[in-house]
């Protein structure tokens, strides 16, 4: 697979490596990107998911799958929700989780943006207990140049014990600008 290659001669040539892999009871789950404070973060993950032939799926505006990315977009994994049609992000990737048989690892960047956010958003962790699936960490520390797969959590129902889990997790993972990272 050429993206493969490509993956693998990115991260020579970067200097990075890979952390983990992911294991059967995690390649139908919801992905956490994080933590993300830049563009690069993308390439970084995108190249890491291929490299350990990750199901990775991530949503987007369907107004983006347009002429001339949609079908690279759709290529690398991307799902087009229809906005206009008034349904909840939660909802709309349950749906796509209901809809999906086999493997299907959806990521989210729960920051919503690059910029530093104190309270994540949580819609990550609601489609993931709604679509009874576990919730992935997965991570990019550019302080070890590092792409990797964190512990799995399974949603309890008990979110702010779950989230400081979660977050606890990413406290330890260095992000490129660090002062826009999880404290």
């Amino acid at each position: 697979m050429l993206a493969k290659s490509l993956s693998k001669f990115f991260f020579k040539l970067a200097g990075w490596k890979l952390n983990g892999n992911l294991s059967p009871d995690q390649r139908r789950s919801v992905m956490v990107a994080a933590p993300h404070t830049s563009n690069w973060d993308f390439i970084y993950a995108r190249a890491a998911f291929y490299l350990m032939d990750a199901p990775i799926r991530f949503t987007i505006k369907k107004e983006f799958m347009r002429f001339p990315f949609g079908g690279l977009l759709r290529s690398m994994g991307a799902i087009p929700i229809d906005r206009s049609r008034n349904t909840k992000m939660v909802d709309a990737m349950i749906n796509i989780f209901e809809e999906t048989p086999g493997d299907i690892c959806v990521m989210v960047t729960p920051e919503g943006t690059r910029k530093y956010q104190p309270r994540w958003r949580r819609g990550f962790y609601y489609v993931a207990l709604g679509a009874g699936v576990p919730i992935v960490l997965g991570y990019l520390d550019y302080a070890k140049k590092e792409a990797g797969i964190g512990p799995s959590i399974i949603p309890t129902g008990d979110v702010e014990a779950d989230m400081e889990k979660i977050m606890a997790f990413y406290r330890t993972k260095t992000a490129k600008y660090p002062e826009q990272g999880v404290r």
